[in-house]
């Protein structure tokens, strides 16, 4: 065999998988969940990810696409895979505050914590009380940290979502603890003038901590 000839044969398999997870983003754009089941049924890996690490669940997640979500959980799409920012489907199902999304993922066994920015955190970044419940419900560890130090209670408090805070204090959340700035809760919360919020933490027991550079 000529070497162009080996060569055209190595790379078409390459060539042609590009073609079908191009077309699997065409149809996850357009919302077309019956062409993307068709090329999951016609062989693509229901594992395939993207540029950006996200398989076809989390992308599902991305875009609210609750049918296609359907398929993946009972086709058994891997629950866990993280992105290359480290997230999993259930982290941008919390991110996005939908609680059907993060109940079905916990249901199917997706785990509740881990390093980096646990689901918890995502949830209360953003201010989903509900989510925050549910996660905490299912075990999700209150005071888990992101790799600065960073606790749910103290991204709540930065973000004035006080009815997150409230349900974290009402759950033994820790206000002192502080992240590698030596910021607490209580730093974040009087930065960003969420003084409501710093008078619940105060009655709480939290104080300000020892901030190298609160940012």
């Amino acid at each position: 065999m000529k070497i162009s000839a080996l060569l055209f044969a190595l790379f078409l398999p390459i060539a042609a998988c590009a073609g079908v997870l191009e077309d699997m983003e065409e149809a996850m754009i357009s919302g077309d969940t019956p062409w993307a089941i068709r090329m999951i049924e016609s062989g693509l890996d229901i594992n395939s990810v993207d540029a950006a690490g996200n398989t076809l669940l989390m992308q599902s997640v991305q875009r609210d696409n609750a049918s296609l979500f359907d398929y993946l959980l009972k086709r058994r799409a891997r629950l866990n895979t993280r992105n290359r920012n480290g997230e999993t489907a259930l982290s941008l199902a919390a991110y996005r505050g939908n609680l059907p999304f993060v109940q079905r993922l916990v249901q199917a066994g997706a785990d509740v914590n881990f390093y980096g920015w646990p689901p918890l955190i995502y949830a209360a970044f953003n201010g989903h009380a509900a989510v925050v419940d549910y996660l905490l419900k299912m075990g999700a560890e209150i005071n888990a940290t992101t790799t600065n130090g960073s606790t749910a209670l103290l991204f709540a408090s930065r973000f004035g979502h006080i009815e997150v805070v409230e349900r974290l204090l009402r759950n033994q959340a820790d206000p002192n603890i502080a992240n590698q700035y030596g910021a607490t809760a209580y730093d974040w919360a009087m930065k960003t003038e969420n003084t409501d919020i710093a008078d619940l933490l105060l009655k709480a027991g939290g104080r300000a901590g020892e901030p190298v550079a609160i940012k």
